[in-house]
């Protein structure tokens, strides 16, 4: 009787601590698959290129490494190239992302409406982020083309002489943003659109009562009741203009789309990356030019946080009294 007593008592007891240890190993396993990806495809490539970045490599002896310490930093630093690599990205990244988040917000507000055929809208504006980077570049670059191109003809019909768009510095900038902001638009429209749609119609019907007119309930209502989803776009938008690379490339038509043009005109740090690595074999130097980037991204970030931060500070009622 004392061992049929005990066991029972003992199987509670593996119960228990089975239980227990489910309650507390299971969380644990259930996102221990993100953790093990983010491990393999995202920290450790960020590690080693960090450690290549101290190293003198060749592309082709990529197991000969030579210490070098911080000196393809201080080479980067130095480098004309890679400042108006930097300059580039930073401008086109401007003219591609300002314009882009404004006509998004515009497009999103007008799909808030009922109207007839919203559904159709809808898709159509997703329709340019469906399309491959590769197609959407070779079309672009037939449109902007110096002799046959449709936007030279267009801008001849008054008087404007045709414009070498892929040889001079502003053109062939405002032509790779435009490429950027025809894909991207549309998918910022819907995330805005999304997000409009979740704001409270109480909102609305409470700024209608006080006299506020269509654009007030917008700039009072519709924008801040949205301010997280423009913040992501923001950030999402600024991370792909930093890392701009398909883009130039097609446009270049050849050689010159590694180098962003035969003065560089339009290249962009991506561009250059690519240069380093796979065209001068010296992947010390590209991984030095990766890190930049990466801390760029980083101090961007950092600085729209801390803008965002003393702009909600200003417009709160705290805020305002001090």
């Amino acid at each position: 009787m004392a061992t049929s007593a005990l066991a029972p008592a003992g199987r509670q007891s593996r119960r228990a601590l089975l239980h227990r240890l489910d309650l507390k190993a299971a969380p644990y396993a259930y996102v221990a698959p993100f953790f093990v990806v983010f491990a393999a495809f995202s920290f450790y490539p960020l590690v080693h290129t960090s450690w290549i970045s101290l190293n003198e490599v060749n592309l082709l002896t990529l197991d000969d490494k030579t210490w070098v310490g911080l000196d393809n930093y201080t080479a980067l630093l130095k480098d004309a190239q890679f400042w108006n690599a930097l300059a580039n990205t930073f401008t086109i990244g401007v003219i591609s992302t300002v314009p882009q988040l404004l006509m998004a917000l515009g497009l999103a507000h007008l799909l808030n409406y009922k109207l007839r055929g919203s559904l159709f809208f809808r898709v159509a504006s997703i329709t340019p982020y469906a399309t491959s980077i590769g197609a959407a570049a070779l079309v672009f670059t037939m449109l902007f083309e110096r002799d046959f191109g449709m936007i030279n003809w267009f801008l001849g019909i008054f008087g404007v002489e045709n414009i070498d768009w892929e040889a001079q510095k502003w053109p062939a900038q405002l032509a790779i943003s435009s490429i950027v902001v025809w894909r991207w638009t549309g998918y910022n429209a819907l995330l805005y659109l999304a997000a409009m749609q979740a704001v409270p119609k109480d909102l609305y019907e409470a700024a209608a009562i006080d006299g506020a007119s269509r654009w007030q309930q917008f700039t009072k209502v519709t924008v801040p009741g949205i301010r997280a989803t423009v913040v992501f776009t923001v950030v999402l938008s600024t991370n792909g203009a930093t890392q701009l690379f398909g883009e130039p490339l097609i446009f270049g038509k050849g050689p010159n789309g590694v180098s962003g043009g035969a003065d560089n005109q339009y290249q962009t740090l991506g561009l250059l990356l690519y240069q380093e690595g796979w065209r001068n074999f010296r992947m010390g130097q590209a991984a030095a030019v990766a890190w930049a980037m990466f801390l760029l991204l980083v101090l961007i970030l950092v600085l729209q946080r801390v803008l965002a931060s003393l702009a909600s500070r200003a417009s709160s009622p705290q805020g305002g009294r001090r």
